[in-house]
């Protein structure tokens, strides 16, 4: 038996999550298929984290066993080539069969980008959440600095997260303005917003910042 340790990426827009669903498409089912047409084997993939339903991943790690011979070296052509144009594997390598990606991580990185501008971009429609009045840039990365630690995040978490400790250690929270021409409309650009945790509950990072930006665009005037 080996343990097969995959980096992959892939654009979140027409699945459920990662995790496989009953009825819906996954990032996972699409892995597992993909591995199945390959060996014929029926692995479970697991995952260092489980995105939500259009969330993107640029570098996601995951594992599964397996008892094919297929050199680690040709493992991302042979995916690749049986994977939806949407996830990519970009590196492969064999580990001892105890690493788990999920227990092993030791933390993790969401990105949320905010579209600021008055006429939505086409072109990030899925990538960005579009906001189009003006936002206190200065208050919100104030308000990045108060959740850096340990806390309990029952406040910013879905109603779906699963019962059990809502307490998530951050260790770095960002904020990075890339201006466009703003013709008049101050302030235009693309707003990165990272968060370095140990985890994140069921739409912790998405609650932050939409829940956050609404209320900083709130107290904000249109100039």
């Amino acid at each position: 038996m080996r343990n097969i340790v995959m980096v992959v990426s892939y654009d979140g827009t027409a699945y459920s999550g990662f995790q496989v669903q009953p009825r819906d498409n996954s990032i996972q089912q699409e892995l597992e298929n993909a591995i199945f047409i390959l060996t014929g084997e029926h692995v479970k993939v697991i995952s260092s984290g489980r995105t939500d339903a259009g969330v993107h991943a640029k570098a996601q790690v995951i594992n599964f066993a397996t008892e094919s011979i297929i050199p680690v070296e040709r493992w991302c052509l042979a995916l690749n080539a049986r994977l939806p144009e949407d996830i990519v594997v970009h590196k492969a390598s064999e580990a001892p069969l105890k690493f788990h990606a999920r227990h092993y991580a030791k933390r993790k990185t969401y990105r949320y980008t905010i579209q600021r501008s008055k006429i939505p971009n086409v072109f990030h429609r899925y990538t960005s959440f579009h906001h189009p009045t003006q936002l206190d840039l200065s208050e919100m990365q104030k308000a990045l600095t108060y959740i850096i630690g340990e806390h309990d995040f029952s406040a910013f978490c879905s109603a779906r997260t699963p019962v059990g400790s809502h307490v998530r250690t951050i260790y770095e929270a960002t904020m990075e303005l890339i201006a466009e021409p703003s013709n008049g409309d101050g302030q235009a650009g693309v707003i990165h917003i990272s968060i370095t945790g140990n985890g994140f509950l069921y739409n912790m990072v998405r609650i932050i910042v939409r829940d956050a930006a609404a209320d900083w665009a709130r107290k904000t005037k249109w100039r």
